[in-house]
């Protein structure tokens, strides 16, 4: 299974479990991305999310704000 497949939840569950990740976020929520920027701080997880070139600045605040530090955003 691929993590373009991969259910936000799983996503959430891994990272508040401390497991890194990188993955495309270009067409997810943002609502989503921030549940998964939220429990990577928990988790102390890093999270990469690329395809975020799109995203407006607000929506990148509101997820790296969630993050704490814990996220990494590429084009």
């Amino acid at each position: 299974m691929s993590f373009k497949s991969r259910l936000t939840d799983d996503f959430v569950r891994i990272a508040a479990a401390g497991g890194g990740l990188r993955f495309d976020a270009s067409a997810r929520l943002t609502d989503d991305l921030v549940r998964i920027a939220a429990a990577a701080s928990t988790g102390n997880a890093r999270v990469f999310m690329s395809g975020m070139s799109a995203r407006l600045s607000d929506d990148l605040v509101r997820i790296g704000a969630a993050g704490k530090g814990c996220v990494v955003f590429e084009d």
